[in-house]
């Protein structure tokens, strides 16, 4: 578990974005059984990739013209009951921190791994979320 005082930067980047937290597991179900409109979920993390590539390019997406319905975050590594009940709507994709899930109507339609992160620009991770959420949005 990581000390608030140092995930409470990381936490603020999204939370001032309009991102909703998640930290319980029955939060999360909330969200992904209701089955209705596009979901954008969020895994933050406390790594380097989420802090030069992740949460800026969500940073850059929200000003696209489509959004999704809601955008949540759980915090891998610190809310983890939240951060593993959200991975079980990932499956089958493996656990990937930092992650964004993009969900229509229940259904995962859209996933971005750690590997599609990692060594990229926010922009070009922006634009791949964009793309998702054009089609699906």
């Amino acid at each position: 578990m990581y000390p608030e005082a140092l995930v409470a930067p990381m936490r603020a980047e999204l939370i001032e974005l309009g991102v909703q937290e998640l930290t319980t597991p029955e939060e999360v179900q909330a969200i992904l059984d209701s089955k209705k409109g596009t979901v954008l979920v969020i895994i933050n993390s406390v790594c380097g990739c989420a802090a030069s590539g992740a949460r800026p390019a969500v940073r850059i997406a929200l000003q696209n013209h489509k959004l999704p319905d809601k955008i949540v975050t759980v915090f891998a590594g610190v809310d983890k009951a939240a951060t593993a009940k959200a991975r079980e709507y990932m499956l089958p994709y493996p656990p990937s921190s930092p992650s964004m899930a993009l969900f229509k109507d229940g259904k995962l339609v859209h996933f971005i791994e750690r590997l599609h992160i990692e060594g990229r620009t926010p922009q070009m991770i922006a634009d791949n979320l964009i793309a998702a959420f054009n089609e699906y949005c």
